[in-house]
């Protein structure tokens, strides 16, 4: 049985992904722009990978064109996307290094594209329901790699989307942790929601690696020196956490080929 690839889509810190094997770079061009990915077989899968800041981090994040990310991956045939975030900590008890799964989400972005369904396209305007924007079985599959790899990820936590490319204020921290953030980013959305309007299932890695403005000493500024440093010493733990996830998925589609053989 020959699976659909899996897409994973990560951001700072993650520029590529050595473990893939066969590799080609590709851009697919889509109605919303070109999107640049790397494809290649990871435990004899396949595997399409996307960095949302292009190589060396030249995008910002306000300006990463979703819309073309996604819908490249959906034009590619992928029907799960694996997503990692670099964030912040809005909860005091989260610290740098710490992982989560995310189940939710809070939109506190101004400016960029939201929607495939800007009412420009064939199907008009659409209203699409995000209850569980997080797929609940890609899910459950990252939960599991992370407890199999030894990197046991928190099951659940709001990502609190801010527009960026600057740091958050104390005060929308505050707003975000009484909204109920758990963490804050500037890459999730639209993302989320595009992949559940192009009809993908979507989960995501949250890595902290700073405690957000007002979280923990004050007095201390985000810089992007400390964030590397903990990127330096936890992006292994994220890697492991995929890697796990891809060979049980491969492991998995062993058995099921020899049985369909049988």
């Amino acid at each position: 049985m020959t699976r659909p690839p899996l897409a994973i889509v990560a951001g700072t810190g993650f520029y590529d992904l050595e473990a893939l094997e066969d590799r080609s770079e590709e851009t697919v061009d889509t109605r919303w722009g070109p999107a640049r990915v790397t494809r290649g077989r990871w435990h004899g899968l396949p595997v399409v990978f996307l960095t949302r800041h292009g190589p060396g981090h030249t995008v910002p994040p306000h300006l990463v064109n979703y819309r073309a990310n996604i819908r490249a991956l959906a034009d590619l045939g992928c029907e799960d996307v694996v997503a990692v975030n670099v964030t912040g900590s809005i909860d005091p008890e989260l610290a740098p290094g710490d992982l989560l799964c995310l189940d939710d989400f809070l939109d506190l972005t101004r400016q960029r594209p939201l929607t495939f369904f800007d009412g420009s396209g064939p199907e008009g305007v659409v209203h699409v329901d995000v209850g569980r924007p997080y797929h609940p079985e890609l899910r459950r599959e990252l939960l599991d790699a992370g407890a199999a790899a030894g990197h046991p990820l928190r099951d659940g936590g709001v990502y609190a989307a801010f527009e960026g490319p600057r740091f958050e204020t104390a005060a929308e921290i505050r707003l975000a942790r009484l909204a109920g953030g758990d963490v804050a980013g500037m890459t999730g959305v639209p993302e989320v929601v595009l992949a559940r309007e192009a009809g993908l299932r979507y989960a995501a890695v949250a890595l902290v690696v700073n405690p957000c403005t007002g979280v923990g000493d004050a007095d201390e500024p985000i810089t992007m020196a400390e964030i590397d440093a903990v990127l330096a010493r936890s992006r292994d733990a994220v890697l492991a956490v995929l890697d796990e996830l891809v060979h049980t998925r491969a492991t998995f589609t062993d058995e099921t080929d020899e049985e369909d053989a049988g």
